[in-house]
């Protein structure tokens, strides 16, 4: 019979175990592969001046948390965000390849080590994806909202919670000139289905394609870190 364990990750429920109190090493900081891997491990920022919170960044199909960790590693950088850039077990998140498990196992034990690492607290760490990651972010970060406060969504395709635990605060942005996951079939039914659902969305529109403009990073880092909670219609 399955354990509690495996109960808990069809969910998509991340155990993290640790409480934080360590504390990074000016030799440490800067980018570095996240150690808890072989062939797929991921890759971890940590600011020069110590960390604010913690950041976990998904990367889209086919892609890294290497490749992911360019997209956000200087902006984080200048607002003293620690960010986990992890690789998904396969070539792309496991609730899009059949159902939740090994990357949920393999997320809560890497930030369970950010946590115990760098003295982060894991209970106020924001999530954020691009693509596929995108909408493993919207459906991992609504079944554990007890655990990421803000959610952000760059391009997502879809969203599949297995369950539903808090209500964290959602940012999602998409282009309108996306040809791989087209804003239409995407974006504009996931928001509205999100807001009726009881979740406070804020929404942005660019004249791009699959992409993540450096600006639409800049302001959805800046809403993450913003105190108070955005209007469900903003």
């Amino acid at each position: 019979m399955p354990d509690r364990n495996d109960r808990s990750r069809a969910l998509g429920r991340l155990a993290v175990h640790a409480a934080p109190g360590g504390s990074a090493a000016p030799a440490r900081r800067g980018v570095r592969p996240l150690g808890l891997g072989d062939r797929r491990d991921g890759a971890v920022l940590v600011p020069d001046d110590g960390a604010l919170r913690l950041v976990v960044a998904l990367h889209g199909a086919g892609g890294s948390g290497r490749r992911m960790l360019e997209l956000v590693a200087e902006p984080a950088r200048r607002r003293g965000l620690l960010v986990l850039a992890p690789d998904s077990r396969s070539t792309t998140w496991d609730v899009i390849a059949g159902g939740y498990g090994p990357d949920v196992a393999f997320l809560g034990d890497a930030i369970t080590h950010m946590a115990s690492t760098y003295g982060v607290e894991p209970a106020r760490a924001l999530l954020c994806g691009f693509s596929d990651g995108a909408s493993y972010a919207l459906s991992l970060g609504i079944g554990n909202g007890d655990l990421f406060e803000r959610i952000i969504a760059w391009s997502p395709g879809f969203v599949a919670p297995a369950t539903r635990v808090g209500t964290p605060r959602i940012f999602v942005s998409h282009g309108v000139a996306d040809r791989v996951l087209p804003i239409d079939r995407c974006s504009r039914r996931l928001v509205p289905v999100l807001r009726a659902d009881g979740y406070a969305v804020t929404y942005e529109e660019f004249d791009d394609g699959h992409v993540v403009p450096t600006a639409v990073v800049e302001r959805s880092l800046d809403w993450a870190l913003s105190p108070g909670s955005p209007a469900p219609g903003g």
